[in-house]
């Protein structure tokens, strides 16, 4: 067989594949569902929703028609949520310093950590069970205020999860347990000064190929890629407003405990803020104002709000659904709280999710009742159109010591 032969071969073999792929692809639709869509449309009774090849392609069609038709009777139909602020996959056992990729002595605006993220982590089907299909990952950085670069990669367990790099660059300010917070605002200040300067006398006609930082200031300079900045204390979140301004950035804060005390110049301004709806005591002189209706009174001045877990969060994003549910009984609106885990951090973030609207990611979870409950749980999930487990790592622990088995117990009585 001569090489031209051969090649052909294998091209018709792929062919072949994609076109068995193709015919293999199952179109899904859920019927009789109560879907909160965190659009404008707010929550359809009765309502249909039909995926296919990822997508959502249909909602409330004249005639329903696919491969597979899941009759949800009545229960409740969200958009997946989507965590932020962790490192889940980036870290495995936090005191093991060899699972723990988010982080270098040695990061900058370079570092990108989603290299390291693992899609088989046995912290990511946990997470499912809490209704969580997408994540925000990012660096906690090194020495340098540029913490790196954040991600946002699905839940799926598949190795193709990292599905958008670059969302974000992350920057740490605030306190410092030695030196001054002012010299750190001074280093960002005079890197988008020097970069802006740098760009401005350019020759057009300068073929050097730009360096990975290069690109990325380019990109937050133009307000193309975010700045997410860590700060909490309200007079260190006035002085970020002013960059913002300075340079036109597209900015989110995260952190924010003391945001409720300039939530008017927040919404004037038009920045975002990252936020737990648990923290209801100073962690240090930056958070004097943490409390538990922060949430629900920066909704109301305008804010746009993201919900974050507190502490360690890449282990314990399951409980976002539990924090919504407490931002809403200090104060947050049901629709807000849910946007503040779905729609707002898509549109942040630029993630084609977070809500349940045609041409959207079909990420969709299913509810036997009020997902911000402690009672409720996940009947059905689907990440891109394919439907997920939620057993994870802990289902399986209590499977194991509570059934006979021919495996020894470990406990005995």
């Amino acid at each position: 067989m001569t090489k031209l032969t051969h090649s052909f071969s294998l091209s018709l073999v792929a062919a072949g594949l994609l076109a068995s792929t193709a015919v293999n692809a199952q179109s899904v639709a859920i019927i009789n569902a109560t879907v909160h869509t965190s659009t404008e449309q707010g929550i359809l009774q009765g309502a249909s929703i039909i995926m296919d090849e990822g997508k959502i392609i249909a909602i409330n069609p004249a005639t329903v028609e696919a491969d597979t038709i899941i009759d949800a009777k009545g229960q409740i139909v969200t958009a997946g949520f989507i965590g932020s602020m962790n490192q889940l996959g980036l870290v495995e056992v936090g005191a093991v310093a060899g699972s723990r990729d988010a982080g270098d002595d040695k990061a900058g605006i370079d570092f990108d950590p989603s290299l390291a993220f693992n899609a088989h982590s046995s912290l990511i089907p946990y997470a499912r069970k809490g209704g969580i299909t997408r994540d925000v990952i990012t660096p906690h950085g090194g020495e340098s205020i540029f913490a790196g670069l954040a991600s946002v990669v699905d839940l799926s367990g598949e190795f193709d999860s990292v599905k958008q790099t670059q969302v974000a660059l992350v920057v740490n300010l605030g306190e410092k347990s030695k030196g001054s917070r002012a010299m750190s605002l001074k280093n960002l200040i005079d890197k988008l000064a020097a970069h802006q300067q740098k760009a401005s006398k350019k020759d057009k006609k300068d073929d050097a190929v730009p360096s990975t930082e290069d690109k990325v200031l380019d990109k937050v300079l133009a307000g193309e890629m975010p700045l997410l900045v860590t700060a909490s204390r309200a007079a260190d979140i006035i002085e970020l407003i002013k960059v913002k301004q300075q340079f036109s950035l597209n900015l989110v804060i995260a952190g924010a405990q003391d945001a409720v005390v300039v939530k008017e110049q927040l919404a004037q301004a038009n920045v975002p803020v990252i936020v737990s709806s648990m923290e209801s005591l100073p962690g240090s002189f930056d958070s004097l104002h943490a409390s538990l209706d922060n949430a629900g009174k920066l909704e109301k001045a305008g804010v746009k709000v993201l919900l974050s877990i507190a502490g360690d969060a890449s282990h314990n994003v399951y409980q976002l659904r539990f924090d919504a549910g407490n931002a809403v009984s200090y104060g947050m609106t049901q629709a807000g709280a849910l946007k503040a885990i779905t729609a707002n951090v898509a549109d942040v973030f630029g993630i084609n999710a977070g809500s349940v609207a045609v041409g959207k990611a079909a990420d969709l979870v299913m509810w036997n009742d009020d997902p911000f409950d402690f009672t409720s749980h996940v009947t059905k999930m689907f990440i891109n159109g394919e439907e997920v487990s939620t057993e994870a790592r802990q289902d399986k622990l209590r499977k194991r010591y509570t059934t006979d088995s021919d495996m020894p117990r470990a406990y005995t009585k």
